[in-house]
This record gives C-alpha cells, structure tokens and sequence, in this order.
C-alpha cells in the first residue's frame, strides 16, 4: 500500500506511551515519501507530482505552548528561507471554514496564537477567510517562481480533529485526562516543488555550496594530467565536488564549457602551476583570479560553503 501522509504514525508513536504534561511539547520529525493521486492535467514537472518527499514533523503540545512552538517553527521556516535566498514570499493565515471540527473558542484561541508568533517576528502577513483545512487554523507560505506564480510550500498546521478521531491523552496536572493540540509543519513542504522552485530561480547557477560541481580541475596539457589528479584528489579528500578535464582540448574551449555548465571555480594547472604547487583560480563569470596555493583555495572555498555564501567571491592571491 502506498502512504498519503505520515500523520498516523506519529500518532501511534505518540500513543505508544502514556504521557504527561511534563512531557508536552512533544516532537517527530520525517523525511517521508508519500502519494497523491494528482489528476493528470493538473501535473507540472517537479512542482506538482504524484509522489514526493516531504520534511514532515508533528508537534504535540498543550493549548497555552501553541503560539510559542509556532514561533520555533516560524523562526526555522524563515532561516531555510534565507539561507536558500528566498525573498519573494507572502504569508497567509487561513481562518475557520464552513464546516469545522473543533469549538469556535478552539479556533480563536489559535489563529490568535498564531497571527501572535507572526507579530512577534515583525512578519507582514494576510487572512485568507474560511480557508483553513476543516480540522484547523493554518499559516501558509507561498513562495513566487520565475513567472511569477505562487506555489504553498512551507506550512503550519494546528490540528483538533487528529487528537479527538485517535483518543490521545496526556495527564494534566490536575490529575486528570486531557486532549493535546496536534501542529503539522513542513519548512520546504515538497522537497521536489522546492527544489524545482530552487532551480528556477538561480537558472542553474547555484552558489558554491548548492553547486552539484563545485570545482573543475583543468589541465593546461598532458604533461599537467598527474598534478591535476592530485589536486582534485586532495579536494575531494576534503569533501569537495570536484571534477578533472583532461581533454586534449584547447584551454579557451574548456573554460568557455565549465562557465556553460555553471560549475562555480575552474582551477587551471600548467607548468608554473605545478612547479609552484598552486592552482590558477577562475570564478564563473568573475574571470582570473589569480594563483593560489590548493591550501589557500580549499580553505576560502570552506568558509564559503559553511557560511552557506550565496556569492562567489573572487579569492584573493
């Protein structure tokens, strides 16, 4: 059988054990594969597919934790958002709908809590009335693409019908048997729609540190090919993605090839190159760098890939 969600087992792990309010709030997160039945007509490449990955977790907490575990994850979605260099988004928070689970003092209480974590972050956001799903309020993040449309990928969900249908349960402290709030969350929703997105809006040109290739080791000559494999060895040693050209082709030619495919660094060797135990550093569209020794290169290309640049700045000799 083929999942649609990952919901039911977080909650049988949930239920699994009896819980405590000492306990709450309570986390699962998944990287889990699920399946739609999309309607052919209404499929679209990566951003709309049958089956795909989603970055899933399932938040169980008390009524008064809502607007806080919102805020951890408003605080988490905006730092992927960032750090992938989306800034062309808009929020929406959905309001109750027609038909609802769950009591109209529930539902106040949290889309209160939730528009409560979005004014805390500063974040300018819009009401999308009556379009929370029937078992919740929910925020909405929709990020643009290239044409300009909108595509739902992060969301946070709160949920009243999940706890209610399942009988879960933690003990107050008063003793007594209580219901938890259940909050669905994914940060890039579809890791396949977000990707797609991604592509779209760097072209291909990602920054270092997304580069599939981030480096290419290009031998002036033959006579170049041993010191060529043994930079790229030691870079790859070092965890870099790095390919070798060794083709009996003219120097202008592989240079032009390596900006077409986008690859970040093209670090040409030849006979001073060799001699010196350096590296002649061209940045994608940024030109000739000039020589550096493989140490110095490696180590500007670590800093930028742990600082997650979304740049290539040109190194300096």
């Amino acid at each position: 059988q083929l999942k649609p969600m990952n919901c039911p087992f977080h909650i049988m792990m949930y239920k699994s054990h009896l819980r405590s309010y000492r306990d709450l709030p309570l986390r699962y997160a998944e990287l889990g594969t699920v399946y739609r039945y999309e309607r052919s007509g209404v499929l679209h490449g990566l951003l709309r597919v049958r089956g795909f990955t989603q970055d899933d977790a399932h938040l169980f907490c008390r009524s008064d934790q809502i607007e806080e575990e919102v805020s951890r994850v408003l605080d988490f979605t905006f730092f992927v958002l960032k750090t992938f260099g989306f800034a062309d988004y808009q929020v929406w928070v959905s309001t109750r709908p027609e038909k609802a689970v769950g009591s109209e003092a529930a539902w106040a209480q949290a889309t209160a809590a939730l528009e409560a974590a979005l004014k805390s972050r500063g974040v300018a956001y819009g009401i999308d009335p009556g379009q929370g799903v029937f078992y919740g309020p929910k925020i909405d993040i929709k990020i643009k693409d290239v044409l300009g449309r909108s595509w739902q990928c992060s969301t946070v969900q709160v949920d009243f019908n999940n706890p209610e249908r399942f009988g879960l349960e933690f003990m107050g402290e008063d003793g007594q048997p209580h219901r938890p709030i259940m909050i669905h969350r994914a940060l890039m929703g579809s890791i396949e729609r977000f990707f797609g997105i991604l592509i779209e809006q760097y072209a291909g040109v990602f920054p270092a540190w997304l580069a599939p290739v981030q480096a290419v080791v290009i031998a002036i000559t033959d006579n170049h090919a041993d010191y060529a494999r043994d930079v790229a060895r030691r870079l790859t040693d070092a965890g870099v993605r790095v390919e070798v050209d060794l083709r009996n082709e003219k120097i202008g030619l592989k240079i032009r090839e390596a900006e077409r495919a986008k690859i970040p660094y093209m670090l040409v060797v030849g006979d001073r190159e060799k001699q010196d135990d350096t590296v002649s550093v061209r940045t994608r569209g940024g030109g000739n760098a000039g020589a550096m020794t493989v140490a110095a290169f490696l180590a500007h290309l670590q800093k930028e890939v742990e600082g997650r640049s979304l740049t290539s700045a040109v190194p300096k000799a």
